[in-house]
């Protein structure tokens, strides 16, 4: 999992950590709410030590009789005022934080969902993914917890801090020379020990994989009599785990050594100083026991703050990594009920003086001065060598990617001129790696069209012949199909991409190498498919069997992203020394 981000602290980081206010604007209410019972709860929480001080003073002066009911009844109220404001400051600011990060969710998912392919394919998925659920679960513990905790720890030094100064200036000046100092040093040395105690887990589970790995490979090892290798290998693994393991009780030891003198020092230090005030007369017996008590308040806040802001370094880290999504524009996607008559394509295409490059490669043309006529309902099939630029040609005609010179046409008005959604919802494509969702057969089918009714599933299901697997299952088209399809060979795949274009009802149908890693059989259900598909529509077809394409209108043979022949399958079987015949003889030859 990717490690939360830790960045520093600057201008720029805040503003977009007060970007978040947006998302908990419509419930600012509630929030502001929470912060009063938070407030409330933390001046409480002050008020224990000066209560039970009171009660040793009452003692000490023999009115402990008079007021300890007094006293005790102030106690239960602020215990029952503290459980109640805490509860309502945790339920407040959990109910705010899960409602604003679901908006937060929402709006990240509803951008990335929007960006251009060309974002994606310098991004890995897995990162995008953590934006959505390791960042925003950071959001959430910071404003759910790390806030709180940090405006708690605020409230308890200055007002402790206020209430050690009323008491005695002297002593409180005292307890801050030695006692914050060692409580940071307690921290900042628990925190190494725990990075190394980390360490020395990493270890264990390093000489756990050498296991793993040998056991998995014992064919290997005894093949190769590598046995000793391996012996060896592990047996300096385990020193090295022993030598780490003593060097942590070292530090272990040295810590628990530092807590005794340390921190207990520093205490008794206090104490001490405030026993000698007491003699002079200074000081109350209570006040001391009070003190005493604000002092590990005060410190061990103190010692916390380098925790909490260390959490809020990330925190302002994960928005600002959040937040630079938000940046990137978004493609204009509509939701198209109805398309205009003026946007029904026919199926023309004209390319004329095409070129593009990958954003990532841009000094490398995949396609170079592309001129092509496509007439409606004609089926044109692209070959060409693996690298060619034949599946870029198909994104293009798809606008995934937009050419960087030259223009596109469909029915001869500029592909730019069509509202995106509208284009890409008249065009299909069926590729080689097909991408299955796992719910059921019939939810991938109806992918194709939404609205969709069973009957139309159905039918789209018989004319990709995929009824003729599907009826075999007992659950027939609610058969689930297993994450990215895996239940379910490459050639039923193929024919349920099949059935989802023959639901879309495409003008133009691209078929990207769709029948190229099947075996005969299956290839020759999902050809049978195909034929049925590409009847009425312009049908493009990138294909390396040159058997599948031989009946084609027009036969386009790309080289180097350039186009080097063009005709029918007669016509370039006539051309001598021709790249489309050579090709062709080799794959027929007997």
């Amino acid at each position: 999992m990717k490690k939360p981000p830790k960045k520093k602290i600057t201008r720029e980081g805040f503003r977009n950590a007060f970007k978040l206010w947006g998302y908990i604007r419509p419930y600012g209410k509630e929030y502001l709410l929470g912060m009063f019972f938070l407030l409330g709860s933390s001046l409480a929480n002050l008020a224990f030590p000066k209560l039970l001080g009171d009660i040793v003073n009452s003692g000490n002066q023999g009115t402990l009789g008079q007021t300890l009911n007094q006293t005790g009844l102030f106690l239960i109220a602020l215990l029952i005022v503290q459980s109640v404001f805490s509860y309502f400051r945790i339920v407040l600011f959990v109910n705010v934080t899960e409602k604003s990060l679901a908006l937060l969710r929402r709006a990240t998912y509803n951008h990335l969902i929007k960006l251009p392919l060309k974002f994606f394919e310098k991004r890995r998925v897995g990162e995008l993914n953590s934006r959505i659920s390791a960042d925003v679960t950071l959001l959430q513990e910071t404003l759910t917890t790390t806030l709180a905790e940090f405006i708690r720890q605020i409230i308890i030094i200055i007002g402790g801090t206020t209430l050690l100064a009323i008491t005695s200036v002297k002593l409180t000046l005292f307890m801050l020379v030695i006692l914050p100092p060692a409580m940071i040093l307690a921290r900042v040395f628990g925190k190494f020990i725990r990075k190394f105690s980390k360490d020395v887990q990493q270890q264990v589970a390093d000489s756990n994989t050498i296991v793993e790995e040998t056991l998995q490979g014992i064919q290997s090892v005894k093949a190769f009599t590598n046995e000793h290798i391996e012996i060896d290998r592990y047996k300096k693994k385990t020193i090295e785990i022993a030598e780490l393991g003593m060097k942590s009780g070292k530090y272990r030891g040295a810590f628990s050594s530092f807590i005794i003198l340390g921190l207990f020092g520093a205490i008794s230090a206090v104490v001490w100083q405030g026993s000698r005030l007491m003699t002079a007369g200074e000081l109350e017996s209570g006040d001391l026991f009070s003190f005493v008590i604000y002092s590990v308040f005060v410190g061990g806040n103190i010692g916390g703050l380098a925790t909490v802001f260390a959490k809020i370094q990330k925190f302002i880290g994960a928005t600002e990594d959040l937040f630079e999504l938000f940046e990137e524009e978004e493609e204009d996607i509509t939701d198209v009920k109805v398309i205009e008559n003026k946007f029904l394509l026919r199926g023309s295409i004209t390319l004329n003086n095409l070129n593009f490059s990958y954003p990532t490669r841009p000094d490398e043309k995949v396609l170079k001065n592309i001129n092509l006529k496509i007439d409606s309902n004609k089926l044109i099939a692209l070959v060409g060598a693996s690298g060619a630029g034949k599946s870029t040609l198909a994104s293009l005609l798809l606008l995934l990617h937009y050419p960087n010179k030259g223009e596109l046409f469909f029915d001869e008005i500029d592909a730019h001129d069509y509202p995106l959604s509208v284009l890409r919802s008249q065009i299909a494509l069926v590729p080689q790696d097909i991408f299955l969702f796992g719910g059921t057969i019939k939810e991938n089918i109806a992918y194709g069209k939404e609205s969709a009714s069973d009957e139309e599933i159905l039918n789209a299901a018989e004319k990709a012949n995929a009824m003729e697997f599907i009826s075999r299952f007992p659950d027939q088209l609610e058969t689930l199909v297993g994450e990215r399809g895996t239940q379910l060979s490459g050639g039923q795949r193929q024919r349920i991409a099949i059935a989802r274009a023959v639901l879309k009802n495409p003008r133009v149908l691209i078929l990207d190498e769709a029948t190229s890693s099947l075996d005969s059989e299956s290839e020759r259900l999902v050809q049978d498919a195909l034929e049925k598909l590409m009847i009425g529509r312009t049908s493009i077809v990138i294909a390396h069997r040159l058997s599948t394409i031989r009946k084609a209108d027009n036969i386009v043979v790309v080289k180097l992203g350039e186009i080097a022949e063009e005709g029918t399958h007669e016509e370039l079987m006539e051309l001598s020394n021709g790249i489309y015949k050579n090709l062709s003889e080799l794959q027929f030859a007997v």
